[in-house]
């Protein structure tokens, strides 16, 4: 009986936290990217945002995502992303319906150049 409750205690005490220890945390860890996400349009989402931009980083190979919104586009619910790819300069435009998850468009912008001043704005 004692090796029974003993063996118990071993599995069961790892569970719980030792006093003075706090419990780990629970909330998802912060992008590092840009996000818009408005609470009234995440609500009507039905995919996640993290697989949302898993499936757009699926489509552009070696990316890192800058910008995420959440937004009515066209009458549907998207997320667009901005992402760069190392050594390509501009940045890809994905758009996935928050509703399916499908991949609506990935379309290249390309580095605008920066117009030069007004010379009266000098």
């Amino acid at each position: 009986m004692r090796t029974m409750l003993l063996a118990v205690l071993i599995v069961i005490a790892p569970a719980a936290p030792l006093p003075g220890q706090t419990p780990a945390a629970t909330t998802p860890p912060t992008p590092s990217y840009t996000r818009e996400v408005p609470k009234a349009l995440a609500a009507q989402a039905k995919v996640a945002e993290d697989s949302a931009v898993a499936r757009a980083l699926a489509r552009v190979p070696d990316g890192q995502v800058e910008e995420l919104v959440l937004e009515r586009e066209g009458g549907r619910l998207i997320y667009s992303l901005d992402i760069t790819v190392p050594g390509k300069p501009g940045i890809d435009e994905v758009h996935v319906d928050a509703l399916t998850g499908r991949v609506l468009r990935v379309e290249h912008e390309p580095l605008m150049p920066r117009a030069e001043p007004h010379p009266q704005e000098r």
